[in-house]
């Protein structure tokens, strides 16, 4: 575990570098707004898919290159190799593809490491064009960002260490000390049924917020759990597969108990550009994401014959 430990926090320092590019300041006028939250019946209905340039589009042509909110210590999802420094995974993979399509280039794209609790002000206050992010649809996001259709199906799951007492999302999480991400759904979760753990920290959401069963990045919870400081961490079972691949001192525990889908989010009203992510994704579905998914998550994620089918919305 010690030896999984250093990787992680090798990953976790390296810096991400911006390039010499501003913010992604884009904007477009959206006509169709999202369902309210306390209406949703199908969140990852999304717009229809259209290779139209709009105000979104262009000016992200017009810049040069996309820039893209993603995930630089998620194992096979979001990370920088140790040994080329380049960032890799199955979402890397996929915002190059946008890329491809907008600009002609795989490489014309501007990487930008966020963590999971701001996925969402990077979008509103215009850093990114694009989240590419393990980011779960749901009916409080949609009021809050613009989704792709859905790209990969996942859910909450249980990571302990083998030997522990823990067997899943249960009863045998009464007392133990449970670490989840910021802003994450399995934060969620614990709100609505903890089984009694211990999952806030003692300062949670002041400035001496400890940061230790609550942290703003999800690959925290990891290193708090190898160092021994939580006694689970509850994740996206997607995540939680990479990360037992680093450690196998680590194990998913039970079932999964949600079912939630990864979407592309964008900044609410950039319509033009959710369609055109949509386009890509048509393609994408055809054989890249099989491509991508042999390459760095069969082994840890295996028995998954497809990406989600997509789902329009009407009006």
């Amino acid at each position: 575990m010690a030896a999984a430990c250093g990787l992680t926090a090798a990953l976790t320092l390296v810096p991400l570098s911006r390039g010499d590019i501003g913010p992604a300041r884009v904007s477009g006028a959206g006509s169709v707004l999202p369902a309210k939250a306390d209406t949703c019946r199908d969140p990852e209905a999304s717009l229809p898919p259209s290779t139209a340039d709009g105000p979104a589009v262009a000016a992200i042509k017009a810049r040069g290159r996309l820039i893209v909110g993603v995930d630089q210590n998620s194992y096979r999802w979001g990370y920088r190799d140790p040994a080329t420094g380049r960032l890799e995974g199955f979402d890397i993979d996929l915002a190059r593809a946008i890329a491809q399509d907008l600009l002609g280039s795989r490489d014309a794209v501007v990487f930008r490491a966020i963590p999971t609790n701001q996925r969402i002000a990077a979008l509103e206050n215009g850093t990114v064009d694009l989240v590419v992010r393990t980011m779960t649809i749901n009916c409080k996001r949609i009021r809050q960002v613009a989704f792709s259709t859905a790209y990969f199906q996942a859910g909450q799951q249980v990571l302990a260490p083998e030997n522990s007492p823990v067997t899943g999302y249960d009863s045998s999480l009464k007392g133990k000390r449970v670490c989840s991400a910021e802003g994450s759904t399995a934060y969620e979760a614990l709100e609505r049924q903890s089984f009694g753990a211990v999952f806030r920290d003692r300062h949670e959401d002041s400035p001496q917020d400890e940061d230790v069963h609550t942290v703003p990045n999800q690959l925290d919870c990891l290193v708090r759990l190898q160092m021994g400081e939580v006694d689970a961490v509850v994740t996206d079972n997607a995540l939680a597969a990479g990360q037992a691949a680093q450690d196998p001192a680590v194990t998913l525990k039970g079932r999964p108990f949600t079912t939630e889908y990864y979407g592309v989010a964008a900044k609410l009203g950039n319509d033009d550009l959710v369609r055109r992510v949509n386009q890509v994704l048509v393609d994408y579905r055809k054989g890249p994401w099989t491509k991508a998914y042999d390459r760095w998550l069969r082994t840890v994620l295996p028995g998954i014959s497809g990406p989600p089918a997509p789902k329009y919305r009407t009006n």
